[in-house]
């Protein structure tokens, strides 16, 4: 059957929910932000975010789309000042806060469809797509309403669902994680089927998160990792021959469930050598350990510990490095692993979850885990290879370069968004599918994706 043409004679019109969208702040905030601006550039765009997020937005600029402030502060303050309290004040225990934030949200879609919810039986937008958040744990209750306002309603992407490896048990006492004990109850939440049930379209960032939808659920679902970059600020650049020592960077929280403290053991060998130099950007509670560890393996000389460092001057600071060093354990996502990458770093990550679906064979290492001796081996082997191979490493990191800027920008991520809409509207039979990894259609990994179509 020939595909339909899409519309191409006007853009379609969107309203974009992302409670949480801010251009000044990093992971599912900029996330929220930055696909919503992407999508202004190709789609009539609506956005409504939370109230607290209204002066960045606007001072960074909404030209191209409307903007709707929602004030749900009451309820989402409240959330995260008891998560704070129960948190001791740290920057652990995480899935605290997201169970408190899944129990305020609710109170947040109510408001947007009392605004909006004559508009959108009206039929004044085509889709409802809800960016954030992008936890699959949240329900939505505009799923439902729109379903019976004849107005497609796109969840996500979302992403989640990490088990705790059994080699690393003991990390989940240290982040404080006791609540993800019960992270599988969220099935049971009110409105957790009818959400899958009414969406014409589910965006799953991730394997895991895919494994933890209903089988029933399916025929909706496309992978689409919600991670990007933006190309101005990582922008292409050829990059000067490799000289040793090699350095290898490191961007994230200072928390135990990071593995900086097997990056450091791994590569002590070749910085007592003066052949490797470590970069470990970020701050956290682990910070004074990761001194004493440096010291005490007599490699503190050739360890730096910058602080954070503001995400405006990040790629300039990335750039000094070969190598992206990330054994984060349990990550969903890994957005600093493609900002990486687009520098033409070449990552090294760990064969869990969400980092290693975006380091497709020849960009990088995705390196098996398992118990936290053979982790620090095989980190250290491959910093071995890298040293010893810098030709390999320069080719790699072209191709990761390569990569990102074919699939991963977010201008990129708004003409795939478009596919969807379009099938979602009907207006194409076949489910869009750009495979797993990303620009990789692997059919063993997801073949529910395989040729799915929407019936007309």
């Amino acid at each position: 059957m020939k595909e339909e043409t899409p519309n191409a004679t006007r853009p379609v019109r969107v309203l974009l929910v992302a409670e949480s969208a801010n251009p000044k702040l990093t992971s599912v905030a900029l996330i929220g932000w930055s696909f919503s601006r992407a999508l202004a550039k190709v789609a009539d765009v609506h956005l409504v975010a939370e109230l607290r997020n209204q002066p960045d937005i606007e001072a960074a600029g909404i030209e191209g789309m409307a903007f709707t402030p929602i004030n749900n502060r009451c309820w989402q303050g409240l959330a995260w000042n008891v998560a704070r309290v129960l948190r001791g004040g740290t920057s652990l225990g995480w899935s605290t806060y997201s169970a408190l934030a899944t129990l305020a949200y609710p109170a947040f879609e109510r408001r947007v469809w009392r605004q909006f919810g004559e508009r959108i039986e009206r039929g004044e937008f085509e889709v409802v797509h809800r960016i954030t958040p992008n936890a699959p744990v949240v329900p939505s209750l505009l799923a439902t309403r729109c379903a019976k306002a004849g107005v497609p309603f796109i969840l996500g992407p979302i992403n989640g669902g990490v088990p705790w490896p059994k080699e690393f048990a003991h990390l989940r006492r240290a982040e404080r994680e006791w609540l993800s004990h019960f992270r599988g109850a969220y099935k049971l939440i009110p409105g957790f089927h009818s959400t899958r049930r009414d969406a014409a379209a589910v965006l799953i960032g991730a394997r895991f998160a895919w494994r933890e939808m209903p089988e029933r659920y399916h025929d909706k679902c496309i992978f689409l990792p919600e991670n990007a970059i933006d190309a101005e600020r990582f922008p292409r650049q050829e990059r000067p021959a490799f000289r040793e020592p090699l350095r290898v960077a490191f961007v994230g929280r200072l928390v135990p469930l990071k593995g900086v403290d097997m990056l450091i053991e791994a590569a002590a060998p070749l910085a007592r050598a003066g052949r490797l130099g470590l970069d470990l950007i970020g701050d956290g509670p682990e910070l004074p350990r990761l001194r004493q560890l440096a010291a005490d393996l007599k490699i503190a000389g050739q360890v730096e510990f910058p602080g954070w460092v503001n995400h405006a001057q990040l790629a300039e600071r990335l750039r000094r490095s070969h190598v992206f060093g990330f054994p984060s354990v349990r990550e969903f996502g890994g957005g600093v692993v493609l900002e990486a990458m687009a520098l033409g770093l070449v990552p090294v990550v760990l064969d869990y979850a969400g980092p290693a679906e975006l380091v497709p064979p020849g960009t990088g290492f995705a390196l098996p885990l398992g118990p936290r001796p053979e982790v620090v081996r095989g980190l250290a082997e491959c910093f071995a290879k890298l040293v010893a191979s810098p030709n390999e490493l320069e080719a790699m990191g072209r191709r990761a370069v390569e990569h990102v800027f074919e699939n991963f920008t977010w201008d990129a991520k708004a003409r795939q968004m478009l596919e969807v809409y379009d099938w979602a509207l009907g207006r194409r039979q076949r489910k869009p599918d750009w495979g797993t990894p990303m620009g990789r259609r692997q059919k063993e990994e997801c073949p529910e994706t395989e040729g799915g179509k929407r019936g007309t």
